[in-house]
């Protein structure tokens, strides 16, 4: 497994990111984003931000790390 960068960056240097949000998301911007990186030094990486602080930080998973993350949210007879 690659290690991580050990920074988290601000979302305003990810600000071409794709963020996207959840379809059962209200407008009230109570929930997370994601946004997959593409290129440059994160690429590869997953981004995740609180839609009400965009311009703040970000936190940088592995693909790996958020599915395993994901899979904790199943319930266990799912």
């Amino acid at each position: 497994m690659s290690a991580l960068p050990r920074y988290v960056p601000s979302s305003t240097s990810l600000h071409s990111a794709p963020w996207r949000r959840s379809s059962f998301s209200t407008g009230m911007n109570n929930c997370v984003e994601t946004a997959d990186i593409g290129t440059g030094p994160l690429a590869g990486l997953l981004a995740v931000r609180d839609s009400k602080r965009q311009a703040g930080p970000a936190l940088l998973f592995s693909a790996t790390a958020w599915e395993n993350f994901l899979d904790t949210l199943q319930p266990a007879d799912a």
